[in-house]
Parts: structure tokens; sequence; C-alpha cells
């Protein structure tokens, strides 16, 4: 009997050491999604010099799209990303 109980405390032991190591991966995942979140949100500043017909033109089609400009300007790019992506 006692040899099944020394089994079963490694055993209980092994598992415990396991779910601990499991605990600190998820905190380091979770970590890491907070800064590449963190990472994302941080814009760039730009200075985008357009034509400014060509900024009436997305300036109308940021109101129709309920945007902002830079809004409009941001979804335009990353729809041609997205595109390129595909190809």
């Amino acid at each position: 009997m006692m040899a099944d109980e020394k089994r079963l405390e490694q055993k209980e032991e092994q598992l415990k050491e396991r779910l601990e190591r499991i605990q600190q991966l998820e905190q380091e995942i979770l970590e890491k999604e907070k800064a590449m979140k963190l990472k994302e949100k941080a814009k760039k500043q730009i200075v985008l010099r357009l034509a400014p017909s060509l900024w009436e033109e997305i300036a109308r089609w940021a109101e129709e799209d309920f945007r902002s400009i830079n809004g409009q300007i941001e979804y335009i790019l990353t729809e041609a990303v997205r595109n390129k992506k595909k190809k």
C-alpha cells in the first residue's frame, strides 16, 4: 500500500509541476498578445502630400462611408495591402 501512495504522490507532484509550467506559458502568451495589441494601436504618423482634387474625392468618399479623411486613407491603404497579399 505504501508503494502505491508514494507513486500517487510522485504523480501528483509531476502534475502540479506541469500545471505550473502550463500556467507560466499561458501568462507569457497573454503578455505577448497584450504587447502586440499595444503595438498595433500605436499609429505611425506620416506626411502625405495629395493633389487638392484627390483630397476632395477622398473627403467625399469618407463622408459617404461615415469616416474621417484619415480613417478613409487608412481604409484604402489597408484594402490595397490586403489585395496585394491575395495575389
